[in-house]
C-alpha cells in the first residue's frame, strides 16, 4: 500500500482518507493508486489537464461511479473513518451526506422552496411544516440567496439567473446537513460577477464543511482553496498547501502545468 500524501493543514482533522484508490472503465484504467488525506473545514482544489482523473476521483467520493456501466473502483475510501464502499452503505444515504454541485446549474423543475425542501423531505429531516420552513430558510441564508428570493419562494427555480440557480443548488445540497460538499467546475457556466459571488460563498461555507472543488481555473484554485492536488494521467502527482503548489511545486510536471507549458 502506498503512503498517503498527508493533510497539509495539520491542525485540522482529516475528513476524507483515500488509500490506493483505482478506477477503471471497461478495463481501461482511469485512476492509479491515489492516496490522499483531505482535511475538514477547508477547501481542497483538484487541478490538472482534461482527462487527468480529477473528476473521476471526485465521483468516487459519492459513489457516482456506481451508476456507470463497466466502472470498477478499488482501494479504500473513508469519510470520518467509515468505509464508503462497504456493502452495508446505502449510496442514497451516502449522497445525502456528500453533496454534489455540478458544472451547469441543475435546479429541479419545482419551486425555489421545493428545490431546497426536496432532500429534507425524502430523508425525513423535518417533522412539521414550520420545521421544514426553517430548514429551507437557513439553507437559503447560508447560500447567500435568502434576501433575493424570500418573497418569491413559490416561483420556479429555473426562473432565477444562472448564478442564483447555482446558489440554489448549493442551498439544496446543504439543506440535508452534508459532511462533504463536492463541486465539479461550479463556475464554468457563470459570468465573472456570478463567479465572484460563488467564490465568496465557498469561502464562507468552508468554516462548517469539507469542500472539494474540481476546477480548470488555476486562478480560482489559488483564490478559494487552502490545499491543492495536481492530477496528471490518472495519477496524483502532488498535493500540499495551495501557496506552495503554486509558488514552489516539487514536481516538474506540476511546474509545467502551472506555467502553461501543457494542459
Amino acid at each position: 500500500m502506498t503512503d498517503a500524501i498527508h493533510n497539509p493543514a495539520d491542525e485540522l482533522p482529516i475528513k476524507v482518507a483515500a488509500r490506493d484508490v483505482t478506477v477503471s472503465y471497461s478495463g481501461k484504467q482511469a485512476l492509479h493508486n491515489v492516496s490522499i488525506d483531505i482535511p475538514d473545514r477547508s477547501v481542497t482544489a483538484f487541478i490538472g489537464p482534461s482527462g487527468c482523473g480529477k473528476s473521476t476521483f471526485l465521483r468516487c467520493l459519492n459513489r457516482m461511479n456506481d451508476t456507470i456501466e463497466g466502472a470498477k473502483v478499488g482501494g479504500s475510501l473513508t469519510i470520518d473513518g467509515q468505509e464508503i464502499n462497504d456493502k452495508s452503505i446505502d449510496p442514497v444515504v451516502l449522497r445525502a451526506s456528500v453533496g454534489m454541485v455540478f458544472q451547469k446549474p441543475n435546479p429541479f423543475p419545482k419551486s425555489i422552496y421545493d428545490n431546497v425542501a426536496y432532500g429534507p423531505r425524502i430523508h425525513g429531516l423535518a417533522l412539521s411544516r414550520p420545521e421544514l420552513d426553517e430548514i429551507v430558510e437557513n439553507a437559503l441564508h447560508k447560500a447567500g440567496l435568502w434576501a433575493e428570493v424570500s418573497d418569491r419562494l413559490a416561483h420556479p427555480g429555473t426562473s432565477l439567473s444562472g448564478g442564483q440557480q447555482q446558489r440554489l443548488v448549493i442551498a439544496r445540497a446543504i439543506a440535508v446537513n452534508p459532511e462533504v460538499i463536492l463541486m465539479d467546475e461550479p463556475c464554468s457556466a457563470l459570468d465573472p460577477i456570478a463567479t465572484a459571488r460563488i467564490e465568496e460563498l465557498i469561502d464562507e461555507l468552508r468554516e462548517n464543511y469539507c469542500i472539494i472543488i474540481v476546477t480548470h481555473s488555476m486562478q480560482q484554485a489559488a483564490r478559494v482553496s487552502q490545499q491543492t492536488a495536481f492530477f496528471h494521467m490518472g495519477n496524483l502527482v502532488e498535493y500540499g498547501p495551495t501557496e506552495d503548489i503554486f509558488t514552489n511545486p516539487r514536481d516538474t510536471r506540476t511546474q509545467d502545468y502551472i506555467t502553461g507549458r501543457f494542459g
